[in-house]
């Protein structure tokens, strides 16, 4: 019996009660609030399998496509391994879209600024960390992508020529420029996973939003276990799907010419990166300028900060044209991910040109 109080006098194990047991949750939360959980649920897979993969794979020019190949073929199971992070991060982006669509059109920025705003930070730390890992397998889309979204930075006044070539280690992507990928990959899930906990934090001391719009606070329960198995059901679907996916077609979302190893004297006909990020590259194509379309880039993920600068009286919070507009805004996402699948040739840029303008201006009036 003694034993049992001084357990639940522990700091960890009271910080686990009052963030998943004993959580308040409003009742009226739907299944749009499950995202959460399953971000949780595929970041530890990804940290887990990114490191049963890094115990094989060599961060060399010459071997590192080859060493995938090994893994693939010759280690138990290693074609798991690398099909469920490959994968997983399509997921991971899938479930973070929809995560930020739904905060989107329930108002969450408005409501919970603080939580918006390292929900963005997540974001973007996690785009940084797919891209590098991304280029690890060393094919040849892999090394191209490098090369292409690596010498935007010279488009910087002044510093950018000495910091592109500070980052790649050389005059070009190579051997420096994968270690240092390398190492960076093993970073950053770190600093999402510190991120992710901030993010708790922040949420934790408000609690949950509610689709109703309404103070939840009137509609509280316990989270533990009825919302425990709440989320579990769709997350034991998602992965049923995830497995007849791996099973089925696992390279469906990845590209052909990464089945050929890196060269630097061969060019793809079309550079792309992976599908999550099409709809920032197909701005970055549409701006003339090298730095307009760096900038512009970067602006089409921190623009989303400003959604926390709106205020709107209780009886805004289903407004029939801001919906409208959220649904404006999601088809101008989906045009621009195509766009950016797609060759540049007109009228294809005319398109993604027009496309950017009502990115950023629908984006204001969400």
């Amino acid at each position: 019996m003694k034993k049992n109080n001084l357990l639940s006098l522990d700091p960890i194990v009271m910080m686990m009660k009052s963030s998943l047991e004993k959580l308040p949750t409003p009742f009226s939360i739907s299944f749009m609030w499950n995202m959460g959980f399953i971000l949780g649920m595929v970041l530890t897979m990804q940290i887990i399998t990114g490191i049963v993969l890094s115990m094989n794979y060599i961060p060399s020019t010459e071997m590192g496509f080859w060493s995938v190949i090994h893994i693939m073929r010759d280690t138990h199971p290693g074609w798991a391994m690398r099909y469920i992070h490959m994968n997983g991060a399509s997921l991971f982006f899938i479930s973070m879209y929809i995560h930020i669509a739904r905060g989107i059109y329930f108002n969450s920025p408005s409501k919970l600024p603080m939580v918006w705003i390292s929900g963005v930070l997540i974001l973007l730390v996690s785009m940084g960390s797919a891209f590098l890992g991304y280029v690890l397998p060393w094919g040849q889309m892999s090394f191209w992508g490098a090369t292409v979204i690596t010498s935007m930075i010279s488009a910087i006044p002044y510093m950018g020529k000495p910091m592109t070539l500070w980052i790649w280690g050389n005059f070009s992507v190579s051997q420096p420029t994968l270690n240092r990928f390398f190492s960076l990959h093993f970073i950053l899930p770190l600093v999402v996973l510190s991120l992710v906990l901030g993010h708790l934090i922040f949420l934790h001391q408000s609690g949950s939003s509610n689709p109703t719009g309404t103070n939840p606070n009137y509609d509280k329960m316990k989270f533990f276990p009825y919302f425990m198995v709440k989320d579990t059901n769709p997350a034991i679907l998602i992965m049923m799907l995830f497995t007849v996916l791996l099973s089925l077609t696992p390279n469906i979302l990845g590209d052909v010419e990464n089945f050929n190893p890196a060269s630097a004297t061969t060019t793809p006909t079309h550079i792309q990166p992976e599908w999550y990020f099409l709809f920032s590259y197909a701005i970055l194509r549409s701006i003339p300028s090298k730095l307009g379309g760096v900038i512009a880039m970067l602006g089409s993920i921190l623009i989303l900060l400003i959604l926390t600068t709106k205020k709107e009286s209780m009886n805004k919070k289903f407004n029939p044209n801001k919906k409208m507009m959220f649904w404006v805004f999601l088809s101008t996402m989906g045009l621009l991910t195509w766009i950016g699948m797609n060759p540049i040739e007109p009228p294809l840029v005319e398109i993604g040109q027009a496309l950017t303008a009502v990115y950023f201006t629908v984006i204001f009036y969400l």
